[in-house]
């Protein structure tokens, strides 16, 4: 039976290299609210970002139960910052009797950093089509995290750098 893998994690922790080895072992579509806002060049709209990202999130969680109901698997690759958002997913998924699986991405604060640097160099050269995290964006992304408990989680992966 197919199952909606949800993915809990802070910005540069690895989630989009996480994502890969999902698809690879789960025969997955992955959806990803980053890639559907740079796709569309909608990533650089200042004050309704917040706005537009709860939209694709909200079309999403649509889609992703007609994927499943053709027996394909599902990653969302979010974050799903909040308690109060991974309970509202899990509920919504929970009434609509569709599987899932919550996987958090563990990364040591060092390692974090070093991963937010060499983003942030990446995106300076236009080598990645991603978000540059400077020092404001940093204080309000560490602001909305609330870090899951190990019960909330069904997988606890920890992300090492080698």
């Amino acid at each position: 039976m197919a199952k909606v893998i949800l993915l809990c994690g802070k910005i540069c922790s690895g989630k989009s290299y996480y994502t890969k080895l999902l698809k690879q072992n789960n025969n997955a579509v992955i959806l990803s609210c980053d890639e559907i806002l740079f796709d569309l060049s909608l990533n650089d709209v200042g004050d309704r970002h917040d706005v537009l990202v709860e939209k694709v999130k909200q079309y999403f969680y649509k889609k992703t139960e007609e994927i499943i109901e053709v027996g394909v698997n599902v990653v969302l690759d979010f974050g799903f910052w909040s308690k109060q958002e991974r309970n509202n997913i899990s509920k919504y998924y929970l009434e609509r009797n569709i599987d899932y699986e919550w996987h958090y991405i563990d990364i040591s604060d060092e390692d974090w950093k070093k991963n937010i640097e060499e983003r942030n160099q990446k995106v300076c050269k236009s080598e990645a089509n991603a978000y540059y995290v400077d020092e404001g964006l940093l204080v309000k992304l560490n602001s909305l995290f609330e870090k899951p408990s190990t019960q909330e989680m069904d997988v606890w992966f920890i992300n090492e750098r080698v």
